[in-house]
């Protein structure tokens, strides 16, 4: 099966939705090779909600691509390449409400998907979505704007350097062993501030109590992005986790 190096797409609208996690409990959670990133004295993991369309290989007409609803369960991580200590993300799950990450993911481009049924209402600048996959779920109300807050980031703008510098997610391929990054760019970037009106997520829930708490969301709209294999890129063999 051939592999495709670049994906592209218009992304409608991207939530980042952030806990900040216990350090200890955090690295129970990470492969080797990996360790949480600790901002302020926390670990810092959370949710990216992602609406996109004209998904297509980048040599694809834009007039022509598909379109999916997303999330991914992911933390803050870094690790010691080649060249020293990198930064990035790790993704626990993917889920997706379109049938082609889920079929080509992980085999045609990195990235393991699982199947999921989404909600999404929109309303101006106020974003209500729920994710069901089996034992998986996710509740979030998000409204942009208004009173910004967070335990770990000065302004939005601190944010959005940290967010733009977690470029690489990782994530375990088929086999449950090999570690796969991807890796998402946009010539746009632009993070706009948002307030939590509701949120329940099945996967932050179930650790233990009191060890992840939601710090701060921010808001990504109408950019557009590409995504690239990163294990075929000439940073490859940088990027990759030093062994023992």
């Amino acid at each position: 099966m051939s592999i495709i190096r670049d994906v592209r797409a218009q992304l409608r609208r991207r939530l980042l939705i952030s806990y900040r996690v216990d350090p200890a409990v955090a690295a129970t959670l990470l492969p080797d090779g990996f360790r949480p990133q600790i901002v302020g004295g926390s670990a810092l993991a959370g949710v990216c909600v992602l609406g996109l369309e004209s998904i297509r290989p980048s040599w694809a007409d834009r007039r022509w691509g598909l379109r999916s609803e997303n999330a991914a369960h992911r933390i803050a991580v870094e690790w010691d390449g080649r060249e020293g200590v990198e930064q990035g993300v790790f993704i626990f799950q993917r889920h997706s409400s379109a049938w082609h990450p889920v079929l080509f993911g992980g085999r045609m481009f990195p990235g393991v998907h699982r199947r999921a049924r989404f909600r999404i209402r929109e309303s101006g600048d106020r974003y209500a979505l729920s994710m069901q996959a089996g034992a998986h779920s996710l509740d979030a109300d998000v409204e942009v704007g208004g009173e910004w807050t967070s335990g770990v980031f000065a302004s939005v703008d601190e944010a959005s350097d940290f967010y733009r510098a977690g470029r690489i997610g990782w994530s375990l391929g088929h086999d449950g062993r090999t570690v796969e990054p991807v890796a998402l760019s946009t010539e746009e970037w632009k993070i706009e501030g948002a307030q939590l009106h509701h949120l329940r997520s099945s996967f932050f829930d179930a650790l233990p109590e009191g060890s992840a708490v939601f710090d701060s969301v921010v808001v990504m709209r109408d950019l557009p992005l590409v995504l690239t294999d990163a294990r075929r890129s000439a940073d490859a063999e940088r990027l990759s986790p030093a062994g023992p």
